[in-house]
C-alpha cells in the first residue's frame, strides 16, 4: 500500500472516523516522542553528555537545582 493510497482512503473517511484517526495518530506520535526522549537521555544516549555537564555545573555551584530555584521563587512570592 502506498502513502498516496492511504491519503485517498483517509480523505474518503467520514469526519468522525477522521477525528478518531487523528486522535490515534496523536497518541502514537506522543509515544514515539517519549521513546526518543527516553533513549536520548539514557546511558549512552545522545543527551547523556549534556546531563553529565549539568550535574557537574550544579555540583560546582555554577547553577542551582530546580527544586531550590522553585523554593526561592515560592518564598519570594510569599514575601510580596
Amino acid at each position: 500500500m502506498t502513502l498516496e493510497t492511504i491519503k485517498q482512503a483517509i480523505a474518503a473517511l467520514p469526519e468522525a472516523d477522521k477525528a478518531s484517526l487523528l486522535a490515534w495518530l496523536s497518541v502514537q506520535d506522543a509515544k514515539a516522542w517519549d521513546r526518543q526522549i527516553e533513549a536520548d537521555f539514557s546511558e549512552g544516549g545522545a543527551g547523556e553528555a549534556l546531563l553529565q555537564a549539568w550535574d557537574a555545573e550544579i555540583k560546582t555551584a555554577g547553577s542551582m537545582a530546580l527544586e531550590e530555584f522553585l523554593a526561592q521563587e515560592e518564598s519570594a512570592r510569599k514575601t510580596k
